[in-house]
């Protein structure tokens, strides 16, 4: 257990200090097993979990996945989102701050990355509104909390991952994560709506727009929601496993992208370069994650957790309560991927020991996550946004966060209070 625990600090400092995490999981995990049992065995185990990674058939779901996102992303389905949204809800008071929160939806649904999610819309949400004097307070908010829905809304990437890592149904997890990312969004939607009511000069009315103008704005958008339902329709009829989503999700975005003609055969090579990078990043990443969860095992360390916990005789519910208060702790100052590939492998023993169901607690760990990306001292997505942003203060973004990370605080609370939430879908699918 000592191994281990050195093991996990010597992680949690690399990743602070800003060392690729995959190239840290890996160095420490070897260095660990060594330690545990011997240098032989670290050989032995790298070239096992390797093959067990690229031979894994849930794992080809990610690069399908990242394919289907790229395509749409760079076929501009943001600013036809955007469009429609804001031709339906543009002419009330906060009615673009609304339509920006509805496409951050929708676009999260299309790319699975906050960060991503984030950079996007401020460029095509938050010109807008500062075109017809949104506060620089409310429209940075609304961009940043409406990334965050990126990880949650499936197809996800995080969700993948930590499938992969507690061996569970991603096509569950994918439906699980449906109605709590709704409900995100509803609260989201409520935050604004509050705001604009209590600071109305912060959200001003937008033009409105015809019917036929409204109707018209679809045109861009019926593609998009014809293969996500086709997607999330399949898996929850049970048509094909999350892998055979992925290739339907791929094959029908390029299919939509060549039959419009919104990718030229440039932007095709610079998707697919983009997609084999990024997935050779995450395939490297969860390779050390993997390797790092055979070293916790080893090391006795999840074994030794759960025998604390009862040693202390902790009840289910506060022993929850304090692995929740850590994973939020950690949102605030790490990356949503880091905090997964790291601490889930460590608690997933407990929470199973303590009769919780790991597809619900899936969820409640990436709500978590994303109330990390908004919350000070370092919400990553606040960053990501200063960035494409840079004429408006953290500060600035921070304060505009406040009604965001309220809901976000009753949402989580609803959610552990109600698992039944989470896991309705996926109980009607089974």
């Amino acid at each position: 257990m000592t191994v281990g625990l050195v093991c996990l600090a010597a992680v949690l400092l690399l990743a602070f200090l800003r060392v690729p995490l995959g190239i840290a999981l890996l160095a420490v995990s070897v260095a660990g097993i060594s330690a545990v049992n011997s240098f032989g065995a670290a050989l032995t185990m790298i070239p096992l979990t390797l093959t067990e990674a690229v031979f894994s058939y849930d794992l080809a779901v990610v690069p399908l996945f990242i394919l289907m996102g790229d395509v749409l992303s760079r076929s501009g389905i943001s600013h036809d989102l955007f469009r429609a949204a804001n031709a339906f809800l543009g002419s009330v008071r906060g009615g673009l701050a609304l339509a920006t929160m509805v496409t951050c939806g929708g676009f999260s649904a299309v790319c699975g990355s906050s960060f991503a999610t984030a950079a996007t819309m401020s460029k095509v949400a938050y010109p807008s509104m500062k075109k017809y004097g949104y506060s620089d307070r409310l429209a940075s908010a609304t961009i940043a909390a409406g990334g965050t829905l990126g990880i949650l809304i499936p197809p996800s990437i995080i969700l993948v991952i930590y499938g992969i890592l507690t061996q569970q149904n991603i096509g569950e997890l994918f439906i699980a994560g449906v109605l709590p990312g709704l409900l995100g969004l509803a609260l989201y939607m409520l935050a604004i709506a509050l705001v604009a009511w209590w600071k109305p000069e912060d959200a001003p009315r937008g033009e409105r727009v015809s019917a036929q103008e409204r109707w018209r704005s679809l045109g861009g958008v019926w593609p998009f929601l014809v293969l996500f339902g086709l997607i999330f329709g399949g898996l929850y009829l049970g048509w094909f496993t999350p892998t055979e989503a992925g290739g339907v999700g791929a094959g029908g975005a390029l299919a939509v992208a060549t039959l419009q003609r919104r990718l030229s055969w440039r932007r095709y090579h610079e998707v697919l370069l983009a997609t084999a990078l990024t997935s050779v990043m995450l395939y490297t990443v969860l390779f050390g994650a993997m390797l790092f969860s055979q070293l916790i095992s080893f090391s006795g360390l999840a074994d030794g957790l759960l025998e604390l916990v009862k040693s202390a005789g902790v009840s289910p519910m506060g022993s929850l309560l304090a692995i929740l208060a850590v994973f939020l702790v950690l949102g605030c100052v790490m990356d949503a991927m880091a905090i997964i590939l790291i601490f889930v492998p460590l608690f997933a023993p407990t929470i199973v020991a303590q009769g919780f169901d790991l597809i619900w607690f899936g969820i409640i760990v990436v709500v978590l996550t994303e109330i990390g990306l908004i919350t000070p001292p370092i919400g990553m997505n606040v960053f990501v946004l200063k960035a494409n942003l840079p004429q408006v203060p953290v500060a600035t973004i921070f304060r505009g966060l406040v009604p965001f990370i309220a809901v976000d605080i009753v949402r989580l609370a609803v959610l552990v209070a109600f698992p039944s939430i989470s896991l309705a879908l996926v109980h009607l699918m089974r």
